[in-house]
């Protein structure tokens, strides 16, 4: 019996592309930098930054993630102890605890940012922004394809 030649399947190579990524990120100097920030740190740190125009408090952190408090709660103390964040009394009601980034976790951000940029550099090099443009609609529906029961 002939086995099928998956080689070229979209999948296959969506695949490779992807591992290729993971190789240029985890080898880059940003990423040996970063080392120290555990995943969930990472992640909050992110939210913190892309909301760095509002106030953030525990319970925002809770609703984006999906964790209970006591564990939010835990993650935040550790979170200060490592220079990550710093809270302070909210202006509006000394109840509530604001979650502010420290210089640390900016710089890391920034660096994660420049990373971000140089890889989707090299994976764009050579396109024309029409080229672009058709490669994530062409993404975006095989992802909406994968979302269909």
């Amino acid at each position: 019996m002939k086995r099928l030649d998956r080689s070229n399947h979209v999948g296959h190579r969506l695949r490779v592309l992807n591992n290729m990524i993971r190789r240029h990120v985890d080898n880059s100097c940003t990423k040996k930098q970063i080392d120290d920030i555990t995943g969930t740190n990472g992640w909050i740190i992110a939210y913190m930054a892309r909301n760095a125009d509002r106030p953030v408090y525990q319970r925002d952190i809770e609703r984006e993630f999906g964790i209970t408090r006591s564990t939010t709660s835990k993650v935040i103390i550790l979170m200060e102890k490592k220079g990550f964040i710093v809270r302070e009394n909210a202006a509006h009601d000394a109840r509530l605890r604001e979650l502010k980034l420290t210089e640390r976790s900016l710089e890391l951000v920034s660096m994660m940012d420049e990373n971000a940029v140089r890889t989707e550099k090299k994976l764009t090099d050579g396109f024309t922004p029409e080229e672009l443009a058709t490669l994530r609609g062409y993404i975006d529906r095989m992802v909406a394809n994968m979302e269909k029961e």
